[in-house]
């Protein structure tokens, strides 16, 4: 009976040392693929549309931002709507089977245009930061980046009154949008794009945040658009920056590697032949439902201001539509709906 058992652990000890052993070498290539730019991804099923509201009937939920804390993804969104265009709402949900049917709550911050929400928790402060995009009639550009704060991201109703970034607006700047803020261990870095082929970044240092931005200046100049968002590869020291890019209609998401925040971003996977997420490196493991891949989330590791992600195991949160479901429509009125991105075996 000893030797069965000693032959028993023996295999069972063989057994989960091949599968960590496999685990790891998938990881490995999961990440030699990423450094050269190889994305492959399956789609299944969206995961959230947009809340049927008669009081106000809802057409798209888009923008997401989402964080692991406590147990729970907490998610949040722009949403359109008949009578209101712009608003900002929170799901929470433990799994995302459960995401569709889980509460929705439109966040009461602002009476009129907010949207694009960026959600992290700075812990410097100990507090939890909205990031997003308002209007501001005296400003030229009226949209502008805002913040808002809570110590609680589970309630609500508990968020700030949104306040703008720049107390003045940059001498430089004429148009921006989907602000985007990422730290390192010395200073905050605000990235946005100009919907005119340019990224920018400013920078603030730790302890003078959410103030303090110098004039942002241009990064990244590509045949780019909007919705620009920057991660920390853990364990490579090295940041992962995608963006969408247009195609005759279609969005797609580029990437682009740095070294650091401030440094040179260069290309990855930067066009439509070989890009970061578009209709030629996502296949279907469910209904087809989306022939673009447009402002999305990776899945952060953790949930802090260094956005933090793993490089062996990315996941990407987007919105996405058909084109028949677009057709004909204005952009406000487009159906989009949020599914996510896996890795494909």
């Amino acid at each position: 009976m000893t030797t069965v058992k000693t032959y028993l652990a023996a295999s069972c000890i063989a057994l989960l040392t091949a599968v960590a052993q496999a685990a790891d070498a998938s990881g490995r290539r999961s990440i030699d693929g990423l450094l050269a730019g190889r994305f492959n991804w399956t789609v299944g099923a969206p995961l959230v549309s947009p809340a049927v509201r008669p009081e106000d009937p809802c057409h798209a939920i888009k923008d997401p931002s989402i964080v692991r804390h406590n147990g729970r993804w907490h998610l949040f969104c722009t949403i359109r709507s008949q009578k209101r265009t712009h608003q900002i709402e929170y799901l929470s949900f433990a799994d995302w089977k459960d995401a569709d049917r889980s509460a929705r709550h439109v966040l009461e911050i602002s009476a009129g245009y907010f949207c694009a929400p960026q959600v992290f928790y700075f812990a410097p402060q100990k507090k939890w930061y909205l990031i997003c995009q308002v209007n501001e009639p005296l400003r030229k550009p009226a949209l502008q980046p805002a913040f808002s704060t809570t110590r609680n991201p589970a309630d609500a109703d508990s968020w700030s009154k949104p306040t703008l970034l720049y107390e003045q607006q940059p001498a430089r700047v004429t148009a921006w949008i989907d602000f985007w803020v990422i730290c390192d261990d010395a200073r905050a870095h605000l990235f946005f794009t100009s919907n005119d082929g340019r990224m920018w970044r400013a920078e603030t240092k730790l302890a003078d945040f959410p103030g303090g931005w110098n004039e942002p200046a241009v990064v990244l100049r590509a045949d780019i658009f909007e919705a620009s968002h920057t991660y920390r590869l853990k364990g490579l020291n090295k940041f992962l920056t995608v963006v969408e890019a247009q195609d005759w209609g279609r969005r797609y998401y580029k990437a682009y590697l740095a070294d650091r925040l401030d440094g040179e971003w260069k290309a990855l996977a930067a066009t439509k032949e070989k890009p970061f997420a578009g209709p030629i490196n996502v296949r279907d493991s469910g209904p087809h439902w989306t022939d673009s891949f447009s402002h999305g989330e990776l899945l952060r590791e953790g949930f802090d201001q260094n956005f933090e992600v793993d490089p062996a195991n990315l996941r990407f949160l987007f919105q996405g539509v058909t084109d028949e479901a677009k057709q004909g429509k204005a952009y406000g009125d487009i159906p989009w709906r949020l599914g996510i991105l896996e890795p494909a075996n």
